[in-house]
């Protein structure tokens, strides 16, 4: 409220009054500090809080979303996180896979991205090349989407080219896999996936890598809706 300390100049309704009727979405939730967990526990139970410097309490009427990328058990456990707001806040839980786990979607989160920010730089960039996707499937990302958009936003800055290559993107992501060795402990699957990507990238068309392959463009089509290539 106006007046309730040094530089509150005006009124200020505050995040849960903005959100009222609709939904407040609190990101890095196991991050919150232990002093504000309890105020945070009160606000779930009861619906309802008081603005800083107003004596009346308010009731809301929103929905909470949380998200984090600690481990509120973990964190319960070595006493970072209260155990009662976890119960609290855990009624239906959503688990987001980490990019690492869900290779398939890389490349497409990657493209709308790269849309994304070739406006915003005005650069006229159509895509990646095959050896770019590979390279953007074959990493790790520790960082996830963070990382991923750090990715995409220099690539755009720096493409001078229609198509961003391997060679815009940062340090050993752009260094190729080690060609698999006859005897290597890896999956026939695995090792018919790593061929198709390679062959593909190389040919002129799918019609020639379908005849190097020795497959029809029917069957080549299926192995690549098979392998997300």
């Amino acid at each position: 409220m106006k007046g309730a300390f040094t530089t509150a100049i005006r009124d200020n309704p505050g995040r849960i009054a903005m959100c009222e009727g609709g939904t407040l979405f609190l990101d890095e939730i196991g991050d919150l500090p232990i002093p504000i967990q309890p105020k945070l526990l009160r606000f779930l139970q009861d619906r309802e809080y008081e603005r800083v410097g107003e004596q009346i309490t308010r009731h809301a009427d929103i929905r909470l979303l949380t998200a984090t990328n600690v481990d509120l058990d973990a964190a319960v456990k070595s006493g970072k996180f209260r155990e009662d707001l976890l119960y609290r806040l855990n009624v239906i839980t959503i688990e987001i896979p980490p990019l690492r786990r869900r290779v398939e979607d890389i490349v497409p989160m990657a493209e709308r991205m790269l849309t994304f920010f070739s406006k915003a730089y005005t650069r006229k960039v159509l895509g990646f090349t095959p050896e770019a996707q590979e390279a953007l499937r074959r990493h790790q990302w520790p960082g996830n989407v963070r990382e991923l958009r750090n990715v995409i936003e220099r690539c755009a800055i720096l493409s001078a080219k229609e198509w961003i290559g391997p060679e815009l993107l940062p340090g050993s992501m752009a260094a190729p896999a080690a060609d698999p060795v006859p005897g290597a402990m890896i999956s026939l699957e695995k090792l018919e996936e790593l061929h198709i990507r390679r062959v593909l990238a190389t040919a002129k068309h799918l019609e020639e890598a379908a005849e190097v392959l020795g497959i029809d463009a029917a069957t080549l089509w299926r192995r690549r809706k098979k392998y997300g290539i």
